[in-house]
């Protein structure tokens, strides 16, 4: 994993293979980012003029790359764009972006130095965390020489001399990163080899590392505790379901929040099931366990002053002659039950078992993440996922909260009159359908169904995110995203601050 640490050097004076600048386009052509001043310097005042000529704009994104003067120690100056220049400072965003774009880009080099806008311990750490995320590669399957290895060594540059701040904040981002790229090497992992018994090791081998409770409850103490969404889920596959418990606990916590992730290790759509075209990304259905998982780690290495306990859904939903049919009944745990119309609306049966397991400890709040609907995905696109709750504070809190995080969120609305079709059922509690328009909400509504009265909970679907198809862009590269694994982060560290959820 590529190497992070903060300077307080002149850009001009470090040795590096790279040295990375800000643009950004101005009313009469590029502007230079504050970090390139000395960098400007050894061009003789020409910078801008230089990368112009060479064809740069600014524009978010854009790389351009000049060898360096005499006055540099570097070997070369990469120039990134960071879109329209302003005059309030470059948002946070942005500069993690341009951070990932330049990390991206000098893959195969050994050391490089951002010299990126970080004078706030904010700048630091988003100049940080991009980096770090923009140099993530997934390479347990490529063979040797097989692709250019991650940059070596990342060192953020920042005028705050003899500021801990600094040095805390990218610490802080070290371990987010390092959080966020756990969850996406789960995401990318091939399905042959991440199953719900090996996801459960890992995330064992996780809580011993870290100091973690960990429970598991396999196939025999799922069906002892009458566990029917998981058992009736993962029952057509020949690996069985598991339920996994991480909990962290902080001896100063006044809040306890509990965060449930759909962890569908591979979804076929069972009896119901998908056409090509649609399985093919399928490994990464279980992208809701992987967060909550990250999300918790991260919180007990960061340690929060809250309690977290994280509960991993975990099943892999096939079709052979054990799986479940269209038109079975499911009692799940807690006793209510489910007619089953569809096999590939499955995630919310997994969620549902979790969700009242995890209300039986009573926590001040229970969040939900999972790729549940394709719903949301038509509602909201691909980079954007939804958010619902039985609170409204508590659903635009979460809202927020992913925009300071740098994640992009949409609150949305669980409308009463969609709950009517999942209550027609003639010989069960529910059905695992409703009505086919507003199909994220009424899976929403769903869940809802299953949350402890009295129980703050909300439901964040990240369907359209949590795995990116297209060519990378930002600190998002192709594959497992991690998306909202940062939201959980500062959503607890929020708890944590104001001793209330």
């Amino acid at each position: 994993m590529t190497a992070l640490s903060v300077s307080t050097s002149s850009a001009a004076s470090l040795r590096a293979d790279a040295l990375v600048i800000g643009v950004a386009k101005g009313p009469k052509g590029i502007v230079l980012a504050p970090g390139a001043e000395a960098v400007n310097e050894a061009f003789d005042g020409k910078l801008a003029e230089v990368l112009g000529t060479l064809g740069a704009t600014g524009a978010e994104g854009e790389t351009v790359k000049v060898p360096s003067p005499a006055g540099l120690k570097a070997a070369f100056v990469l120039a990134v764009g960071l879109g329209e220049t302003a005059d309030a400072g470059y948002g946070l965003e942005a500069l993690r972006r341009a951070a990932g774009v330049a990390a991206r880009v000098l893959a195969g080099t050994k050391k490089a130095a951002l010299a990126l806008p970080a004078e706030s311990a904010e700048e630091v750490e988003a100049v940080a965390l991009g980096g770090l995320l923009g140099s993530y590669a997934f390479g347990t399957y490529k063979g040797n020489g097989n692709g250019k290895e991650p940059v070596g060594e990342l060192l953020v540059l920042t005028a705050r001399k003899g500021s801990k701040d600094a040095k805390a904040a990218v610490e802080r981002a070290v371990v987010i990163g390092e959080e966020m790229n756990r969850a996406r090497d789960l995401v990318n992992t091939a399905p042959n080899d991440l199953n719900p018994k090996s996801f459960a090791a890992i995330a064992q081998a996780a809580g011993k590392e870290h100091g973690l409770k960990v429970e598991v409850l396999d196939e025999k103490a799922l069906t002892k505790g009458g566990y029917g969404g998981l058992l009736g889920v993962g029952g057509g596959s020949a690996n069985p379901p598991r339920l996994v418990k991480l909990a962290y606990t902080h001896p100063k916590a006044k809040v306890s929040l509990a965060f449930v992730g759909k962890g569908i290790t591979y979804d076929s759509g069972g009896i119901s099931l998908k056409p090509a075209g649609h399985n093919e990304t399928m490994k990464c259905d279980m992208a809701g366990a992987a967060a909550v998982f990250a999300a918790v780690v991260a919180a007990k290495r960061l340690g929060l002053a809250v309690n977290v306990t994280a509960w991993l859904a975990l099943a892999e939903n096939m079709p052979s002659g054990s799986a479940t049919r269209p038109g079975d009944v499911l009692r799940m745990y807690g006793g209510k039950t489910v007619e089953v119309l569809n096999t590939d609306a499955e995630g919310r049966l997994v969620l549902a078992d979790a969700i009242v397991r995890a209300g039986e400890e009573n926590p001040d709040v229970i969040v939900d993440v999972a790729t549940l609907t394709g719903a949301m995905v038509l509602a909201l696109g691909n980079r954007t996922f939804g958010v619902m709750s039985n609170n409204d504070e508590l659903r635009d809190s979460l809202h927020t909260i992913a925009g300071e995080a740098g994640e992009q969120s949409w609150p949305m609305p669980l409308p009463a009159d969609l709950r009517k079709g999942m209550t027609e059922s003639t010989i069960a509690d529910l059905s695992n359908m409703g009505e086919r328009m507003g199909g994220g909400l009424v899976a929403g509504l769903f869940l809802k169904e299953f949350v402890t009265e009295g129980t703050d909970w909300a439901h964040i679907d990240i369907a359209g995110p949590a795995f990116h198809e297209g060519a990378p862009y930002g600190y998002t590269p192709k594959g497992g995203t991690a998306t909202s694994v940062r939201t959980l982060i500062r959503y607890a560290e929020k708890t944590a601050e104001n001793g209330k959820a």
